[in-house]
């Protein structure tokens, strides 16, 4: 309006999450589910509700009056900026930057997918710790309920796992249990034997000191471990339903199995006692369930390298926060980074470019590119194999998170990766108003993805 070439460009992302939970409410009132529609015409059912509400926000916008440009509106699923989307993960992939494997994932049994750490909302819970006998190895067995054997007290907030320890842990400062490292308990109710073991992660205050490990449903209790080769026994479902390794709860709830377990510990002698206890519990920032530690072959980016370039970058003063007490926010979650979950188990949002051939067990038959042509001829080199044609390639399932579309946003939209006279006089950004609760989210994500990719910063 001062006769200055600005330029405020509107534009909304595909909250695939969000959007793909609306349809499929609308779907159970019909009966339905998006299974018995199919992908194709689940997706076409989406795009109709977003024809319908999707704009929402830019109606409102236009009311307020807001002077953005609106011939240059753009939408995360526009062709452009899949297209950056695409580059983006291959680039990232053939560069080792990003990977796919089995790890403890932030896991929402509605959504029926995993979730970035900075998707769970953590609330405030009324609990209970739960204080279990473990009889040590080779002790004999009581009867009528009474165990006439020698035994420790291990202290839980989640009984419903215990099927999937693995291990017991103390801390190896801890001379009260010093003697008991090396030797073995049993498991209760499952009559399975598993070692003593000590790790600097128990907190001796904790509890009696003595703390379950259970690697596949604790993101702490996975990197023990690791580091004790531990084995990983995984005793639920996608839905927060029990599977066979729980045994004879299988079927049940999570929440149901919690009940049952507890009422056959207190049944069977093993239940010592019962405390209130205090505790933050995660849930899903979309559907508020409570979401599960739980083991799951997911794709990640390695985090660090691209965190360090953006973390300089606010050092600097090449990025500026106002206010700039903000900055902690920034420096706290880019210190303490952990490896990004970017696989969605959604069908709504852009579906990893990665290939498999059809039928093969083998993990490193894994084709990234562009394309399923690129990624067919990549197959090809590798086995050897020039018969091959596309029907011998399966696309993965999953789509990416939202916010990898997000992080490119202030360049995908003027054009990138192809060199733009938008992105030439426009590029770098200046100005950016945003809320706080996503500093983490969106604004960290944006200038590691512009420092990494040589971009100026925003």
């Amino acid at each position: 309006m001062e006769g200055y070439n600005t330029l405020w460009l509107p534009g909304t992302d595909h909250a695939g999450i969000a959007t793909q939970n609306v349809v499929e409410r609308a779907l159970r009132k019909e009966g339905k589910r998006r299974q018995d529609l199919g992908r194709e015409k689940f997706l076409e059912r989406v795009w109709e509700w977003k024809k319908q509400y999707g704009g929402t926000i830019v109606h409102q916008q236009r009311k307020l009056g807001n002077s953005t440009d609106w011939q240059r509106e753009r939408f995360t699923f526009d062709e452009g900026c899949s297209v950056a989307v695409t580059k983006v993960f291959c680039q990232l992939f053939d560069e080792g930057l990003v990977y796919r494997g089995p790890y403890i994932v932030n896991w929402c049994p509605r959504c029926g997918t995993a979730l970035a750490d900075d998707e769970v909302e953590h609330e405030p819970n009324h609990g209970h710790l739960w204080y279990v006998r473990y009889p040590v190895a080779g002790s004999k067995a009581g009867v009528n309920g009474e165990l006439n054997r020698d035994y420790i007290v291990v202290a839980t907030t989640r009984p419903e796992t215990l099927p999937g320890d693995t291990a017991v842990a103390v801390n190896p400062k801890d001379e009260r249990f010093k003697a008991l490292v090396g030797k073995s308990v049993v498991l209760p109710l499952v009559n399975r034997e598993i070692p003593v073991i000590a790790d600097d992660y128990v907190e001796m205050e904790f509890g009696t000191g003595i703390v379950k490990i259970t690697p596949a449903h604790d993101a702490n209790d996975f990197q023990v471990g690791k580091r004790h080769n531990l084995p990983e026994i995984n005793v639920m479902n996608g839905d927060g339903t029990m599977n066979e390794d729980s045994l004879k709860y299988a079927g049940m709830d999570r929440f149901e199995c919690r009940e049952a377990i507890v009422a056959d510990l207190e049944k069977d002698g093993y239940l010592d006692h019962i405390e209130d206890y205090d505790n933050q519990v995660g849930h899903c920032y979309r559907c508020h369930q409570v979401i599960e530690s739980r083991l799951s072959k997911q794709w990640f980016v390695k985090m660090e390298p691209l965190a360090k370039p953006a973390l300089e970058a606010v050092k600097s003063g090449e990025v500026r926060f106002v206010p700039k007490r903000w900055e902690n926010i920034y420096f706290n979650w880019l210190t303490n980074i952990r490896d990004w979950c970017i696989s969605r188990q959604l069908w709504w949002g852009h579906r990893i470019p990665a290939y498999y051939l059809r039928g093969s067990e083998n993990e490193e038959d894994i084709f990234v590119a562009e394309s399923a042509e690129a990624a067919l001829e990549k197959a090809k080199a590798k086995t050897g194999n020039n018969a091959l044609t596309l029907d011998d390639l399966v696309q993965d399932e999953d789509v990416l998170d939202t916010w990898f579309s997000s992080w490119l946003w202030p360049f995908s939209t003027m054009g990138w990766p192809e060199k733009t006279d938008d992105l030439d006089f426009y590029y770098p950004t200046t100005d950016l108003v945003t809320a706080q609760d996503i500093i983490f989210f969106w604004v960290a994500r944006m200038v590691m993805a512009d420092s990494f990719y040589g971009q100026a910063s925003i």
